[in-house]
């Protein structure tokens, strides 16, 4: 894997770990951008990693364009050979699929989609080749997904599916962009799953909503106390699908500051992974279900 450098400007330099999405590419570039963190490079103003690419804001003043460009070069040799494990967590979020808020949001927009006759989940199923919405679903909550980027607006989660390739959904976003997307709703465009954290205009495949909220400025949300953006790069996802009446008591207890989320803190090794995706996932869920 041979990352492309360039300069953004005077003051950025942006870097491509690989073309495509993969695990492999989000661990090199997690391990580089931690490197750059933990190096504390002079100079150095801001670090922003996404799915397989990041982004280094620097001070030209401080540091020559060409000395941080070295410097990163060499710190990417050894992010490729450190081990690629992540302590990390696995998260439990509940959704109501096919719920009446998104059901009725994506009926305003059906001249922006692909198949105005179908609700977004029902095309979803259709060119994935599962024969029902049902299945569809099952496949979409059945294996665990990676945060491999939190960002575009704030505490949005962009999730990646952990199955091997053959197996991934990809769903096209809408045609054109909507006007209007509920907040939490459960969208997919891509080969990524995301939480719109926020109410506001989209283009992501719209599947249900979860009543757990991601983002609170306010910080008034018990397990947002410390931090008002919940998910971080890492963090491993596994989809609960509820009905209404279970919808209703989780924002009640939401509401109340009752809701906590299920949580358990796990290690994940890619190389584990990539010799067993399967029975990696199992163990994934045995502890996230541990008692």
């Amino acid at each position: 894997m041979s990352s492309r450098y360039t300069f953004g400007g005077d003051e950025h330099i942006f870097v491509e770990v690989d073309e495509s999405m993969s695990l492999e590419a989000f661990f090199v570039s997690l391990s580089m951008t931690n490197a750059v963190r933990d190096a504390k490079i002079e100079g150095v103003t801001e670090i922003c990693p996404a799915n397989a690419s990041f982004q280094i804001k620097f001070d030209p003043d401080v540091i020559a364009p060409d000395e941080l460009m070295a410097e990163l070069k060499r710190l990417e040799a050894t992010a490729e050979s450190s081990e690629p494990v992540l302590e990390t967590r696995i998260i439990e979020i509940p959704v109501y699929y096919q719920d009446p808020w998104t059901h009725e949001t994506l009926m305003r927009f059906r001249e922006r989609h692909q198949d105005p006759n179908a609700t977004d989940i029902e095309y979803a199923a259709r060119i994935n080749g599962y024969e029902s919405v049902e299945k569809f679903i099952e496949a979409h909550s059945g294996a665990p997904w990676f945060v491999s980027m939190v960002g575009f607006v704030s505490g949005l989660p962009f999730l990646y599916q952990m199955v091997d390739q053959p197996r991934q959904i990809e769903v096209p976003k809408y045609l054109r962009p909507r006007t209007d997307t509920p907040r939490l709703t459960v969208g997919y465009g891509g080969c990524f799953s995301c939480v719109y954290s926020v109410r506001g205009a989209g283009g992501y495949q719209m599947f249900g909503i979860t009543p757990m909220p991601i983002f609170d400025p306010e910080q008034e949300v018990p397990y947002l106390k410390d931090f008002m953006v919940f998910f971080k790069p890492g963090d491993i996802v596994k989809w609960k699908p509820i009905n209404r009446e279970e919808y209703d008591a989780a924002i009640a207890q939401v509401q109340e500051g009752t809701f906590a989320p299920r949580i358990r803190n796990v290690r994940f090794s890619l190389d584990d992974y990539n010799a067993d995706i399967d029975g990696t996932n199992a163990k994934l869920m045995e502890a996230l279900y541990a008692d």
